[in-house]
């Protein structure tokens, strides 16, 4: 399996920074994080939110998955703004805010797997 995190080139002018978690199972394990170039703003995504819509599970995971955020460097601040995408405030590095997630999707991805 892959699990490869590497920066990408933004396809929209208004992301200065763009990196990506590729997986060989990307609707449940890929990961993506966009830097704004309006002010110190991350969108982080976990694409398997797309599909997870059941508690405990939803809950589990979005839990999960503020707390990995809101514990990695330079985090300021962590709200959920659809879905599956989380607004970051602050100066992490994109790279730390993909691991943090792919982690908590990895942990979970045995019941992922069960229900999707």
């Amino acid at each position: 399996m892959s699990d490869d995190v590497q920066q990408v080139q933004p396809l929209d002018s208004g992301i200065a920074e763009e990196w990506i978690r590729k997986t060989d199972e990307p609707d449940l394990r890929a990961v993506s994080a966009s830097r704004l170039r309006a002010g110190p703003l991350w969108s982080v995504s976990a694409w398997v939110m797309e599909f997870i819509r059941t508690d405990p599970l939803e809950s589990e995971l979005r839990r999960r998955i503020a707390e990995e955020l809101s514990g990695v460097s330079g985090v300021t601040g962590v709200e959920e703004e659809d879905r599956e995408v989380w607004t970051v405030t602050g100066t992490p590095t994109g790279r730390a805010l993909v691991e943090a997630v792919a982690r908590v999707v990895d942990d979970l991805a045995p019941q992922t797997r069960k229900a999707l």
